[in-house]
């Protein structure tokens, strides 16, 4: 197991599990936002539908990933850079992707602006998707 993926697991309390190192080694070397058939794919020789499955929900209820939408309805998935918690996670920040490459990335720095909702209604989470060409890609 790698030093980080060792660290990120100790720190959120997880249990060390195969699974959980290499799916979790997948979002640590790939910068930006990974969709469910795109872990699947990189895992596919290792570990079934079931497991790639419950990996990510234990990721994403303990507060290790974060759900990003995209622009079709997809779900896709990051690394949380702030410590969230299995009560909260922290990501009102914006989400940019690029009409070139397709990737999605966590703009940690461009905070979503405060946004007022009319009486009665309550948020519970906030997505805001740039779509765009990247720095790559111009």
């Amino acid at each position: 197991m790698r030093n980080a993926d060792e660290q990120i697991l100790r720190d959120f309390r997880l249990r060390k599990t195969s699974s959980r190192a290499d799916i979790l080694h997948l979002f640590i070397d790939h910068p930006y936002a990974l969709s469910y058939s795109d872990i699947e794919r990189e895992v596919a020789e290792s570990y079934d539908r079931v497991t790639v499955y419950r990996t990510l929900k234990t990721f994403l209820d303990k507060g290790v990933v974060h759900k990003v939408l995209d622009d079709a309805g997809g779900l896709k998935y990051a690394l949380c850079k702030d410590h969230c918690t299995s009560a909260e996670h922290h990501h009102e920040h914006v989400h940019f992707k690029c009409i070139n490459c397709g990737q999605t990335n966590c703009l940690e720095d461009v905070k979503i602006p405060e946004v007022q909702l009319p009486k009665g209604y309550k948020a519970r989470e906030l997505n805001l998707l740039i779509q765009g060409l990247c720095s790559k890609c111009q």
